[in-house]
């Protein structure tokens, strides 16, 4: 499991609209290290202050999602990336769970897949192959998740 923040584009801090702005946490689910590290250079280019962490497996997911060591003191994520074919846990499972637990439902899953079954998540896109493809994706969930949906507010964390 690894973390890093993620800068808006520099602005005066005058100026920048994110000055104030509450960190976006983002749980990836990826197994796949050159997706990792794409969507994390992506997300580090973004306009929203963002804070990515990255699961390898769903068994490492869930520990994350439901605070258990080494996590017990890691943020609620308001996003998760799940990508479906995953080691220990598959995604689908992952999915699931999070869909049947009342702490975890409410969170938006993007589901990322080379196949085209989205199950029980708030929507799934297929991983484009090309380079420049995934970078506009990424973006575009940036943009859609966390500039134009308005999100119920989530209930205090247990």
């Amino acid at each position: 499991m690894t973390s890093s923040a993620s800068n808006p584009a520099s602005a005066p801090a005058s100026t920048d609209p994110n000055r104030n702005a509450r960190l976006t946490e983002i749980l990836l689910v990826e197994d796949n290290e050159a997706d990792v590290r794409l969507t994390r250079e992506v997300l580090s280019e973004a306009r929203l202050l963002n804070r990515l962490h990255v699961a390898r497996d769903g068994e490492q997911a869930m520990d994350f999602l439901r605070r258990r060591p080494p996590f017990e003191n890691t943020p609620r994520p308001d996003l998760i990336l799940l990508d479906l074919n995953l080691p220990r846990k598959d995604g689908r499972e992952v999915l699931d769970e999070i869909k049947a637990d009342p702490t975890l439902r409410r969170i938006p899953v993007v589901v990322l897949t080379s196949s085209r079954n989205g199950s029980h998540a708030n929507c799934y896109v297929v991983k484009p192959v090309d380079l420049h493809q995934f970078t506009e994706v990424v973006r575009t969930l940036e943009d859609f998740w966390l500039r134009i949906v308005a999100l119920p507010a989530m209930d205090p964390t247990p």
